[in-house]
């Protein structure tokens, strides 16, 4: 498959994607008004803040799965000029504003669960409003497995939200449902301090939603499998002896564009250069769908054994350094007495322009006599 007909495969994959999210987006819509009429009309009828909180959380959920329609109709929009990359990253901030909602919902029920503590009220519950209780935990339960598990397949962060927040109103409904069963049995009411351990329970999901979304908006280290798949396939074409630097920027879930360095013999081309920087750009798109945008090259010295006798002199003493990750990029020209490479030190060190300093001292005292002209790089991905 050529990578045209890869990228046209790609797109309707794509487009078959959002026809899930959404359709399933329309079912929670749906079964979320069911039960918001039902709960509050049986909230109402017996006087429980427990249950009607419970079915304003549902309309909140109906909420949340119209913002994911048209925040999956948005991302899908195709590439313009002022928006090269697409519009992917839309769905991020649709699964914030869900995560905005549900933030919102937990905060104005323990406003209300509150004051029902302060001024409490007797519950009146019917056998008709337990049966239907009982009925939307199943339903929920159900809906956010179904919901959930439609997200992860098609990798939305804004389904997985929606389910987990379906799960989440499962076990709300269940505790409500036990506090009518203590009222019924005991005589006890536990509604108002039920409404806010479940509020405060929203509330904590909220954060948790929040935070995952805000910290893909931010920008997060490239998933490990990935990179090492990206890699494996680059290495596999034999020019190539390493590669470095690999960034990958995220457009939105399963977008990538990317950029990496390789190292190739100092007998290469430019002809020969161009022609295996195509075929690995074509390589990493047809087996990772990862758009490279740019491939940087370093040379390696293959004529003079003493550089390569140096190259592990320095490999040595750079690598006694705790925190020294890699040396790459390395080069010596005996014309310009110049010695060049690009060390990586781990995120881990405590001071990484200390250890840095110290390694390239420790390199420059072997030999003395060489200019050194060293990079402290950052491997973004820390495979």
């Amino acid at each position: 498959m050529s990578m045209l007909d890869q990228q046209l495969a790609h797109s309707e994959e794509t487009l078959g994607r959002d026809q899930k999210i959404i359709r399933t987006s329309v079912v929670g819509i749906l079964a979320n008004l069911f039960l918001a009429a039902f709960k509050a009309v049986v909230g109402i009828l017996s006087n429980s803040i427990a249950v009607v909180l419970d079915a304003v959380n549902n309309l909140s959920d109906a909420a949340s799965s119209v913002i994911t329609i048209v925040g999956t109709r948005l991302a899908g929009r195709e590439p313009d000029k002022k928006h090269p990359f697409g519009h992917g990253r839309v769905e991020y901030l649709s699964a914030m504003i869900i995560a905005v909602i549900v933030l919102y919902a937990g905060v104005t029920s323990f406003v209300e669960s509150v004051k029902k503590i302060i001024t409490p009220e007797t519950p009146d519950y019917s056998a008709a409003a337990l049966i239907i209780i009982g009925a939307a935990v199943a339903v929920k339960i159900v809906l956010g497995r179904y919901v959930k598990g439609v997200g992860q397949k098609v990798n939305s962060d804004s389904l997985i939200n929606s389910g987990e927040d379906a799960t989440l109103d499962a076990v709300i409904s269940a505790s409500t449902l036990a506090a009518a069963v203590i009222f019924l049995i005991w005589g006890v009411s536990l509604e108002a301090w039920l409404g806010a351990v479940i509020s405060l329970i929203i509330v904590k999901s909220g954060v948790e939603m929040l935070r995952e979304t805000i910290s893909k908006l931010l920008g997060e280290r490239a998933d490990l499998d990935l990179a090492r798949g990206i890699k494996e396939t680059v290495l596999s074409f034999p020019t190539v002896s390493g590669v470095y630097d690999l960034v990958l920027n995220n457009y939105g879930p399963d977008r990538f564009n990317g950029s990496l360095h390789i190292e190739v013999p100092d007998t290469c081309s430019a002809n020969d250069l161009d022609e295996l920087l195509r075929e690995i750009t074509e390589a990493v798109y047809l087996k990772h769908q990862v758009i490279l945008t740019a491939i940087g090259v370093y040379s390696v010295n293959t004529r003079d054994e003493q550089v390569v006798a140096m190259r592990q002199a320095i490999h040595d003493a750079v690598f006694a350094h705790e925190y020294v990750l890699q040396m790459h990029g390395f080069y010596v020209s005996e014309e310009k007495k110049m010695i060049r490479f690009d060390l990586v030190i781990s995120f881990d060190a405590p001071d990484r322009r200390r250890v840095y300093a110290a390694a390239v001292a420790d390199a420059q005292a072997l030999y003395p006599d060489y200019q050194f002209m060293v990079s402290m790089d950052t491997d973004f991905s820390e495979t």
